[in-house]
Protein backbone atom coordinates (compact mmCIF):
# COMPACT_ATOMS: atom_id res chain seq x y z
CA UNK A 1 0.00 0.00 0.00
CA UNK A 2 1.15 3.97 -1.00
CA UNK A 3 -0.22 7.21 0.49
CA UNK A 4 -0.04 8.99 -2.85
CA UNK A 5 2.51 10.96 -1.73
CA UNK A 6 5.99 11.19 -3.59
CA UNK A 7 9.43 10.60 -2.12
CA UNK A 8 11.24 10.73 -5.04
CA UNK A 9 11.86 11.40 -8.67
CA UNK A 10 13.45 8.53 -10.62
CA UNK A 11 15.17 8.44 -13.98
CA UNK A 12 13.90 5.44 -16.95
CA UNK A 13 17.92 4.81 -17.89
CA UNK A 14 17.14 1.89 -20.21
CA UNK A 15 14.33 -0.39 -20.96
CA UNK A 16 14.71 -3.94 -22.62
CA UNK A 17 12.34 -6.58 -23.75
CA UNK A 18 12.88 -10.04 -22.17
CA UNK A 19 9.16 -11.52 -22.58
CA UNK A 20 8.24 -8.79 -20.30
CA UNK A 21 9.57 -5.27 -20.25
CA UNK A 22 12.56 -4.57 -18.09
CA UNK A 23 13.01 -0.96 -16.66
CA UNK A 24 16.57 0.19 -14.62
CA UNK A 25 15.21 3.32 -12.85
CA UNK A 26 17.67 5.57 -10.83
CA UNK A 27 16.64 7.13 -7.66
CA UNK A 28 18.03 8.71 -5.01
CA UNK A 29 16.93 6.01 -2.14
CA UNK A 30 19.30 4.01 0.08
CA UNK A 31 19.09 0.97 -1.97
CA UNK A 32 20.96 -0.52 0.79
CA UNK A 33 17.38 -0.42 3.28
CA UNK A 34 15.68 -1.76 -0.27
CA UNK A 35 15.18 -5.19 0.02
CA UNK A 36 14.53 -7.51 -3.43
CA UNK A 37 11.39 -8.10 -3.79
CA UNK A 38 10.16 -4.68 -2.37
CA UNK A 39 7.56 -2.66 -4.43
CA UNK A 40 7.86 0.75 -4.83
CA UNK A 41 5.29 3.03 -6.97
CA UNK A 42 6.67 4.18 -10.09
CA UNK A 43 4.69 6.66 -11.42
CA UNK A 44 1.89 4.89 -9.68
CA UNK A 45 2.12 1.37 -10.98
CA UNK A 46 3.71 -0.73 -8.08
CA UNK A 47 6.42 -2.80 -9.14
CA UNK A 48 8.44 -4.97 -7.60
CA UNK A 49 12.54 -4.38 -6.84
CA UNK A 50 14.25 -7.58 -8.81
CA UNK A 51 17.68 -5.94 -9.12
CA UNK A 52 19.23 -3.38 -7.40
CA UNK A 53 22.38 -1.07 -6.68
CA UNK A 54 23.79 1.83 -5.12
CA UNK A 55 21.53 4.22 -7.05
CA UNK A 56 19.36 2.07 -9.67
CA UNK A 57 16.52 -0.68 -9.25
CA UNK A 58 14.84 -2.84 -11.86
CA UNK A 59 11.65 -3.74 -12.22
CA UNK A 60 9.77 -6.52 -14.81
CA UNK A 61 6.54 -4.92 -16.49
CA UNK A 62 4.17 -7.84 -17.66
CA UNK A 63 2.14 -7.18 -21.04
CA UNK A 64 -1.11 -6.55 -18.94
CA UNK A 65 0.43 -3.75 -16.94
CA UNK A 66 1.61 -2.37 -19.98
CA UNK A 67 -2.05 -2.31 -21.53
CA UNK A 68 -3.15 -0.61 -18.54
CA UNK A 69 -0.91 2.25 -17.93
CA UNK A 70 1.43 4.38 -19.86
CA UNK A 71 4.41 2.28 -19.29
CA UNK A 72 4.49 1.31 -23.21
CA UNK A 73 5.47 5.42 -23.51
CA UNK A 74 8.34 4.89 -21.16
CA UNK A 75 11.73 6.19 -23.04
CA UNK A 76 15.16 6.68 -21.23
CA UNK A 77 15.82 9.82 -19.42
CA UNK A 78 12.21 9.93 -18.23
CA UNK A 79 11.42 11.41 -14.81
CA UNK A 80 9.27 9.18 -12.67
CA UNK A 81 6.96 9.66 -9.60
CA UNK A 82 8.24 7.65 -6.70
CA UNK A 83 7.02 6.02 -3.83
CA UNK A 84 7.89 3.01 -1.16
CA UNK A 85 5.71 0.82 0.10
CA UNK A 86 3.94 2.51 3.72
CA UNK A 87 5.25 0.81 6.78
CA UNK A 88 3.57 0.52 9.66
CA UNK A 89 3.66 3.13 11.99
CA UNK A 90 4.53 6.06 9.04
CA UNK A 91 2.05 9.09 8.18
CA UNK A 92 -1.06 8.75 6.20
CA UNK A 93 -0.43 12.30 4.73
CA UNK A 94 -2.85 11.33 1.16
CA UNK A 95 -4.78 8.40 0.94
CA UNK A 96 -5.01 4.39 0.95
CA UNK A 97 -3.02 4.04 -3.13
CA UNK A 98 -2.61 0.07 -3.96
CA UNK A 99 -0.68 1.29 -7.07
CA UNK A 100 -3.13 -1.22 -9.07
CA UNK A 101 -3.63 1.26 -11.97
CA UNK A 102 -7.27 1.49 -13.32
CA UNK A 103 -6.23 2.85 -16.32
CA UNK A 104 -5.47 5.91 -17.97
CA UNK A 105 -6.38 10.03 -18.39
CA UNK A 106 -5.68 12.26 -20.64
CA UNK A 107 -4.69 15.76 -20.18
CA UNK A 108 -7.43 18.03 -21.73
CA UNK A 109 -6.38 21.25 -20.31
CA UNK A 110 -3.33 23.22 -18.30
CA UNK A 111 -3.60 27.01 -17.26
CA UNK A 112 -1.54 28.72 -15.14
CA UNK A 113 -3.74 30.03 -12.14
CA UNK A 114 -1.46 32.62 -9.75
CA UNK A 115 1.42 30.65 -9.06
CA UNK A 116 -1.04 27.33 -9.24
CA UNK A 117 -1.40 25.44 -12.27
CA UNK A 118 -5.19 23.91 -13.18
CA UNK A 119 -5.59 20.92 -14.79
CA UNK A 120 -8.38 19.16 -17.05
CA UNK A 121 -8.21 15.46 -17.55
CA UNK A 122 -10.46 13.17 -20.20
CA UNK A 123 -11.28 9.19 -18.70
CA UNK A 124 -12.66 6.42 -19.97
CA UNK A 125 -16.63 6.64 -19.93
CA UNK A 126 -16.22 3.57 -16.96
CA UNK A 127 -14.46 5.26 -14.52
CA UNK A 128 -15.80 8.61 -14.89
CA UNK A 129 -18.96 7.43 -12.32
CA UNK A 130 -15.82 6.65 -9.77
CA UNK A 131 -14.57 9.91 -9.57
CA UNK A 132 -16.84 12.79 -7.25
CA UNK A 133 -15.80 16.27 -6.68
CA UNK A 134 -13.37 16.75 -3.43
CA UNK A 135 -12.83 13.32 -3.55
CA UNK A 136 -9.56 11.75 -4.08
CA UNK A 137 -7.73 10.09 -7.05
CA UNK A 138 -4.00 9.45 -7.98
CA UNK A 139 -2.60 10.26 -10.77
CA UNK A 140 0.67 9.10 -11.80
CA UNK A 141 1.03 8.08 -8.00
CA UNK A 142 -0.02 11.56 -6.92
CA UNK A 143 -2.60 11.65 -4.05
CA UNK A 144 -5.01 14.85 -5.71
CA UNK A 145 -8.13 15.89 -4.67
CA UNK A 146 -11.11 16.49 -7.48
CA UNK A 147 -12.12 20.30 -8.05
CA UNK A 148 -14.61 19.34 -10.29
CA UNK A 149 -16.71 16.97 -12.24
CA UNK A 150 -18.28 17.21 -15.68
CA UNK A 151 -19.29 13.84 -17.28
CA UNK A 152 -16.11 11.75 -18.35
CA UNK A 153 -13.86 15.07 -17.36
CA UNK A 154 -12.57 15.98 -14.31
CA UNK A 155 -9.78 19.26 -12.83
CA UNK A 156 -7.57 19.23 -10.33
CA UNK A 157 -5.59 22.20 -8.52
CA UNK A 158 -1.10 21.56 -8.63
CA UNK A 159 0.48 23.91 -5.90
CA UNK A 160 4.02 25.16 -6.55
CA UNK A 161 5.45 22.66 -3.46
CA UNK A 162 3.49 19.54 -5.90
CA UNK A 163 5.13 20.90 -9.18
CA UNK A 164 8.34 21.33 -7.59
CA UNK A 165 8.85 17.59 -5.54
CA UNK A 166 7.33 15.66 -8.64
CA UNK A 167 7.19 15.15 -12.09
CA UNK A 168 4.14 17.37 -12.62
CA UNK A 169 5.99 20.47 -13.31
CA UNK A 170 6.96 19.05 -17.08
CA UNK A 171 3.25 17.99 -17.93
CA UNK A 172 1.42 19.09 -21.34
CA UNK A 173 -1.45 19.01 -22.74
CA UNK A 174 -2.05 15.22 -24.43
CA UNK A 175 -0.31 13.41 -21.62
CA UNK A 176 -1.58 10.33 -21.11
CA UNK A 177 -1.47 9.35 -17.23
CA UNK A 178 -1.89 6.84 -14.91
CA UNK A 179 -5.22 6.60 -12.76
CA UNK A 180 -5.94 5.21 -9.87
CA UNK A 181 -9.68 5.65 -8.36
CA UNK A 182 -10.28 5.86 -4.81
CA UNK A 183 -10.52 2.34 -3.00
CA UNK A 184 -13.95 3.33 -1.32
CA UNK A 185 -15.18 4.80 -4.32
CA UNK A 186 -14.93 1.08 -5.77
CA UNK A 187 -16.16 -0.73 -3.04
CA UNK A 188 -19.40 1.65 -3.07
CA UNK A 189 -19.93 0.94 -6.57
CA UNK A 190 -19.62 -2.73 -6.10
CA UNK A 191 -21.82 -2.66 -3.20
CA UNK A 192 -24.50 -0.59 -4.95
CA UNK A 193 -24.46 -3.11 -8.00
CA UNK A 194 -24.76 -5.84 -5.76
CA UNK A 195 -27.73 -4.06 -4.11
CA UNK A 196 -29.50 -3.78 -7.01
CA UNK A 197 -29.14 -7.60 -8.34
CA UNK A 198 -32.59 -9.43 -8.10
CA UNK A 199 -32.72 -11.14 -5.08
CA UNK A 200 -32.05 -14.51 -4.85
CA UNK A 201 -33.85 -17.95 -3.63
Amino acid sequence: MFTGIITDIGTVLTLTQEGDLRARIRTGYDMAQVDLGASIASDGVCLTVVAKGADWYEVQVSAETVSKTNLGQWTPGRRLNLERALRLGDELGGHIVSGHVDGVAEVVGLVDEGDSTRLKFRVPDHLAGFIAPKGSVALNGTSLTVNEVDGAEFGVNLIPHTKTVTNWGETRQGDIINLEIDTLARYVARLRDWERQPTRA
